[in-house]
């Protein structure tokens, strides 16, 4: 009898285990490229991935780092929208995905966005990184430096736009995911261009002025209706990839997609798992708009010490628990000794679930106050009995 029951309990648990399997897996097993992956932009959750932390070759979708590092130049004042950039002839013979632009050929940083993000431009890349950087190779630098600080570790750019076709030119989907979310949740203004369906830019050279049509890469545009974004990329050697973004019922959604065999299921595949990832995911976000009670200080002439939230906790549920019964306390002292500095964290709000820890976010003073010395004490007793006279 011990033995019929040891058997039925070893396998009520493991059609338990495959149970589980299922609902983690769920939609996402129809994907049959070789690499994949899911995530939700603002917290960083993976939601499913496939050999996710595998090295591939990237192809275009190498030029998310290179919009990266634009909108971070961008955002430090080092260029403007409105900066002419001039073509240099290294820049003019790019092959592959182009839009044609000439030797000396001038155009704004605004429309080589535009360029880069629609139509996957390599000459509209290169031109670019040569206007931050001075070179393609001193600009490639920089993308390295900026996945080594991201923490991609299976990640090396040879060039700005992945038409490199060499074994030391590689990403991986986790990695495309990094920076992907990176420059969406930095630089959300990405998606007035990666928006772009269809677009006119002019080419102005020796010979007059043209019109040349941008045409989006990325057709889950008019396929997917919560689409914002981002980048495509294919080569012989990286195959058909896509790192697709969406926004739906305020989350925002990232899936990566390398080495597909064909186009099409680059976005049949990023749309399964973009509804994947809003079928089984709730996000639960506290704003902390709300100013926090101050600390009483001891050891300085302030009494009071104001304090604040470091910013927003969010948590992205994948289990289906209600986030309506989330309790929020306080781990903060009765009083704290000076001195204390601005921006120090002086205790955290704590987030929890049916007794488990969910997170916590970091509370700080909003201000310096420092230790009094006794020469201090005095100046501030002798300045109050002056006030009484």
């Amino acid at each position: 009898m011990k033995k019929i029951s040891s058997l039925l309990l070893s396998f009520l648990l493991t059609v338990c285990s495959l149970i589980s399997q299922m609902t983690t897996v769920g939609a996402a097993t129809e994907i049959t490229s070789p690499s994949a992956i899911v995530m939700e932009a603002s917290t960083g959750q993976i939601i499913y991935a496939k050999n996710a932390e595998e090295r591939r070759s990237p192809a275009s979708i190498t030029k998310i780092m290179t919009l990266l590092l634009t909108f971070e130049a961008l955002s430090e004042g080092k260029i403007s929208l409105t900066d002419s950039v001039i073509t240099s002839d290294y820049a003019a013979g790019m092959g592959g995905s182009q839009v044609y632009l000439e030797s000396g050929e001038v155009q704004t940083v605004e429309t080589l966005i535009k360029c880069i993000t629609v139509a996957s431009a390599n000459d509209a890349s290169v031109a670019m990184a040569e206007y931050i950087a001075g070179s393609e190779g001193a600009f490639v630098d920089l993308m390295n430096n900026k996945a080594v600080s991201l923490g991609m570790v299976d990640t090396h750019f040879e060039d700005c736009c992945g038409l490199t076709d060499s074994d030391t030119h590689y990403s991986s989907a986790k990695d495309v995911a990094i920076m992907s979310r990176e420059l969406i949740t930095l630089y959300p203004e990405i998606f007035d261009y990666t928006g772009i369906w269809m677009e006119d830019i002019t080419h102005v050279t020796s010979r007059g002025e043209s019109v040349f049509t941008l045409s989006s890469t990325n057709k889950l545009l008019k396929s997917y209706p919560y689409t914002t974004g981002l980048k495509t990329g294919s080569t012989s050697r990286a195959k058909f990839c896509v790192s697709a973004t969406a926004r739906k019922d305020d989350m925002e959604m990232i899936a990566v997609v390398m080495g597909c065999e064909n186009s099409a299921d680059r976005f049949t595949e990023a749309a399964v798992l973009l509804n994947y990832g809003y079928s089984v995911s709730s996000l639960y976000v506290d704003e902390n708009l709300y100013t926090l009670d101050s600390l009483e200080v001891t050891g300085a002439i302030e009494r009071n010490v104001e304090i604040a939230y470091r910013g927003a906790f969010r948590y992205l549920d994948t289990e289906n628990r209600d986030l309506s019964k989330i309790i929020k306390s306080f781990e903060l002292p009765d009083t704290v000794e000076a001195p204390v500095q601005e921006g120090q964290v002086a205790g955290y709000a704590v987030y929890s679930l049916n007794g488990q820890e969910l997170g916590r976010t970091e509370i700080i003073y909003s201000a310096t106050i420092k230790k009094a010395s006794l020469w201090d004490f005095y100046k501030y007793v002798f300045s109050a009995f002056c006030c009484l006279r």
